[in-house]
């Protein structure tokens, strides 16, 4: 009876919406809403910004790298047993932070919440969508990706509500609880690592006996597509080039986001329309990741990626002029309209130059280099400023940045392993 339901409706988008609501719950990992939770600390314990900036870097500089085994354990083990374990852990790193006191305790666990939230969590949704689907991957993780924008959307006005009625810790507690009790078992009684666990192909083919195949509804698959190992990616020029487009936007849409505050204060702006643009930005990217993932079916992927990189050399020079709430609005709805192209072009490349059957190794290395270029992104702004008391330098030397990132965009194209032998 379920084979039928399946074959009728295919589980592939109930898989989607799992992943994103795994994806909305890496929040507490985030630094959108870490953020929310960094004043209370210096308030509290009478530490210094630069001491709890610098232990929030040092903590996701270390758990970026530990992401690359991450990635190997979901090729080894599967989603659902990684979705289940890391969900069920990052609870307890939630729990854990709420009872925080020292400056070691605070290094652990900020390091276990971008371990497990930002990384891990972001990284294992990515890699079960990429299973269910190939022909229809880009509204797939445009779908995927709402659970992302709803979790930057209300994250920061939650915590705020929850800090301002009770205190941090129980924001804390909320998440943990929250993972534990709800997100976990979802995941357990729902996840299925890939369609052919039970009879279906990638996009909602049934598996019949026989070659032939019955498309169902979300579409059929008339490409062949080829796996590629780590060590085979590895040896390609796209590898390199695609992770160079990855580290880049995390690392300067870290360092924007951390010090957006401050950035438009130099600029005589209210913090509450610097939070209005972190909102308006979350608000844009949602249509603009579906037109990404539409775009992804039409076009090569590293243009797209070539469009965002360019979007974000004009971020970085708005930066320098933004002060009035009409040039504030502009930046915002570019900046969602780069973040809905990057969510989705950087996910889909993957799996589509490179194949499902390695893609947590493969994609590890990708998340490694994000969650390491978003854990170098706040201290070149912080140092500027405080060298230069104004971020103008350090937003005109960012700019080589996405400079480079258009040249490593133009030259990953998708790799042939007949190539390989030659």
């Amino acid at each position: 009876m379920m084979k039928n339901f399946f074959q009728k409706f295919y589980y592939g988008w109930f898989i989607v919406i799992i992943a994103g609501l795994g994806v909305f719950f890496s929040g507490p990992g985030q630094t959108y809403s870490n953020s929310q939770f960094i004043d209370e600390y210096i308030r509290e314990f009478g530490w210094s910004r630069s001491q709890v900036s610098g232990l929030y870097s040092a903590a996701t500089l270390v758990a970026g790298v530990i992401m690359i085994f991450v990635g190997r354990f979901i090729d080894r083990f599967g989603q659902r047993t990684m979705m289940v374990t890391v969900g069920s852990v990052f609870g307890i790193a939630c729990l854990f932070n709420s009872i925080v006191s020292s400056m070691w305790m605070l290094a652990v666990g900020f390091f276990l919440v971008r371990l497990l939230g930002q990384g891990s969590m972001s990284l294992i949704p990515n890699t079960l969508v990429a299973q269910w689907f190939i022909k229809k991957r880009g509204i797939a993780f445009s779908i995927m990706t709402l659970g992302s924008f709803a979790s930057a959307m209300s994250f920061p006005i939650i915590n705020t509500w929850l800090i301002s009625t009770w205190d941090w810790q129980f924001a804390w507690r909320f998440w943990g609880i929250l993972l534990l009790f709800v997100f976990v078992p979802i995941a357990l009684f729902g996840v299925r690592n890939k369609p052919e666990d039970i009879g279906l192909e990638p996009d909602g083919l049934s598996v019949s006996k026989g070659r032939n195949v019955t498309p169902v509804i979300g579409g059929a698959i008339n490409e062949p597509e080829q796996n590629w190992t780590l060590s085979e990616a590895m040896k390609t020029r796209a590898f390199w080039a695609i992770l160079v487009c990855v580290g880049i936007p995390a690392m300067v849409n870290t360092g924007i986001t951390f010090h957006i505050i401050s950035i438009f204060g130099t600029n005589e702006l209210a913090p509450g329309i610097a939070a209005m643009v972190l909102s308006l930005m979350a608000v844009v990217g949602i249509p603009m990741s579906f037109v990404s993932g539409y775009i992804t079916q039409k076009i090569r992927t590293n243009y797209l990626l070539v469009v965002i990189f360019i979007i974000e050399i004009v971020l970085l020079l708005l930066l320098l002029i933004v002060n009035n709430l009409a040039v504030a609005i502009l930046f915002g709805t570019l900046w969602g309209v780069a973040n809905g192209f990057e969510r989705i072009g950087l996910n889909v490349i993957w799996p589509n130059y490179f194949g499902r059957r390695y893609i947590g190794s493969i994609n590890g290395v990708g998340v490694t280099m994000g969650v390491v270029g978003s854990a170098f992104g706040p201290l070149p702004f912080g140092i500027g400023f405080d060298i230069f008391h104004s971020y103008t330098p350090v937003l005109l030397a960012t700019l080589i940045f996405p400079i480079i990132g258009v040249f490593c965009s133009l030259i990953a194209r998708k790799p042939d392993k007949a190539q390989l032998a030659h």
